[in-house]
C-alpha cells in the first residue's frame, strides 16, 4: 500500500503540494445561469502526467476543455503513475489523462479504487503492447514466439554487451509494464538467457533504433500509441512475438490476452482513461461528464508523438498541436463542452 509520506515528498520535489483547499473550492459548486455557462468558475484543477513527454498532448486537450468550462487549470505536474494515483485519490491533484486499464489495475486498487477515484468513459481505446524483434532476424531464424529465446543460440543473437544473453529493451521502473515483463521472464523461464534492460525508455529505444539501422538484431518492448511503431513498423521492419501462454501479475492474473485471431502477444488490449478525484467529480458534474465523454483516436496520438520524435517536442510545439487538433475537430470539441454544461443545467 502506498503511504502518504513518500507521496508528499515526491510532489514537493516538483512543486508545492496542493492543500485540501483544492477540494474545498471544488465542493463550492456554483448555481444559476452563470454556473451553467461557466460551471468551473473559481475551481482550481491540478493535472498530473508521468515523465513520458508524449502524454502531454492528450493531457493538454483535457486541460483546454476544462478551461472552456471555466476551471482554473494549473500547469501539468510530472509524477510517476503509482504516486499520481495516490495523489489524485488523496485530493493533492485532480486528474490524470493516461490511466491504463487494466495495466494500472494495482495502482488504482492501492489508491482506494472506486471509493476515491473516478474513471468513467474511454478516452483512447485499443492500446497494444508487447515484444518485437527485427523482421530480418525473425525470418532468418523462424522466430515467432518469445519462448524460443530459452535457446541460448537464439538468445545470443540479441546480445549487445557480450555476456551471451539477449538484451531486451524494456520498461522504465514505475510505469507498471516493468512488473508484467519481470513476471513473464520468470513464467516463461527466460531468466537464464534474457536480460531486462531498464532505464530512460526513450534513450534506450534511441540506441535500439541505431542498432537496427546498423543492420543488427534488436529485441524490445513497446506499446501503442507511441512513436516507436511509426519509426519501426510492425510487419515491415519488425514483427510482434507471441507468448506461449498468458502470464500476468497481481490483479491482472485472470485477464485474457489472446486476440480474436488466436494470436497472443502477452498483454491485453488496454484502454486509456481519465482518472480523477471522486470528491471533485461528485462536486463538479460538468467536469465528470467531460471526463466520461472525451475520446481521442490512437492514430491521432501516434501522429502527434511522431511529430515530437521528429523534433517538434518543445512546450510551444505541443501546445500548437493541441490547439490544431481542437481546430480540426471544433464541432466535436464544442459538443463536449455543451454536453458538460447541460449536465449542470439538469441538476
Amino acid at each position: 500500500m502506498f503511504q502518504t509520506s513518500p507521496l508528499t515528498t515526491a510532489l514537493r520535489n516538483t512543486r508545492t503540494v496542493l492543500t485540501s483547499s483544492l477540494l474545498a473550492v471544488g465542493l463550492a459548486a456554483g448555481t444559476g445561469a452563470q454556473a451553467q455557462e461557466s460551471p468551473g468558475k473559481g475551481v482550481q484543477v491540478q493535472p498530473l502526467q508521468s515523465s513520458i513527454a508524449e502524454e502531454t498532448f492528450q493531457t493538454l486537450l483535457v486541460s483546454k476543455a476544462l478551461q472552456k468550462l471555466g476551471y482554473d487549470v494549473q500547469p501539468i505536474r510530472e509524477v510517476e503513475y503509482a504516486t499520481a494515483h495516490v495523489a489524485i485519490a488523496n485530493g493533492d491533484a485532480t486528474f490524470m489523462a493516461d490511466h491504463w486499464d487494466p495495466l494500472h489495475a494495482e495502482f488504482y486498487k492501492n489508491a482506494g479504487g472506486a471509493a476515491k477515484l473516478y474513471r468513467e468513459g474511454e478516452y483512447s481505446t485499443s492500446a497494444v503492447q508487447g515484444y518485437l524483434i527485427d523482421k530480418k532476424t525473425a525470418d532468418a531464424h523462424n522466430i515467432t514466439n518469445i519462448e524460443q529465446l530459452k535457446d541460448p543460440k537464439i538468445a545470443a543473437l540479441f546480445d549487445t554487451n557480450g555476456d551471451g544473453k539477449a538484451d531486451l529493451t524494456g520498461c522504465t521502473p514505475g510505469w507498471g509494464c516493468e512488473g508484467a515483463i519481470e513476471h513473464q521472464l520468470s513464467a516463461y523461464k527466460l531468466r537464464d538467457t534474457v536480460t531486462h534492460v531498464q532505464g530512460a525508455y526513450a534513450a534506450l529505444m534511441a540506441d535500439t533504433i541505431t542498432r537496427y539501422k546498423a543492420g543488427k538484431p534488436i529485441l524490445y518492448y513497446t506499446w501503442t500509441p507511441y512513436w516507436v511503431s511509426a519509426e519501426l513498423r510492425p510487419g515491415r521492419d519488425v514483427v510482434w512475438l507471441q507468448v506461449p501462454f498468458t502470464a500476468l501479475p497481481g490483479d491482472q492474473a485472470q485477464t485474457k490476452t489472446a486476440l480474436p485471431n488466436g494470436k497472443n502477444y502477452g498483454f491485453p488490449l488496454n484502454t486509456q482513461k481519465i482518472v480523477a478525484n471522486k470528491r471533485f467529480t461528485d462536486a463538479n458534474p460538468a467536469a465528470a461528464k467531460l471526463f466520461a465523454i472525451m475520446k481521442l483516436p490512437v492514430a491521432d496520438i501516434n501522429a502527434q508523438n511522431l511529430a515530437m520524435k521528429d523534433g517538434q517536442n518543445k512546450p510551444a510545439d505541443i501546445e500548437r498541436h493541441a490547439d490544431g487538433w481542437i481546430k480540426a475537430h471544433q464541432q466535436l470539441f464544442d459538443g463536449w463542452i455543451e454536453q458538460a454544461k447541460a449536465t449542470v443545467a439538469s441538476k
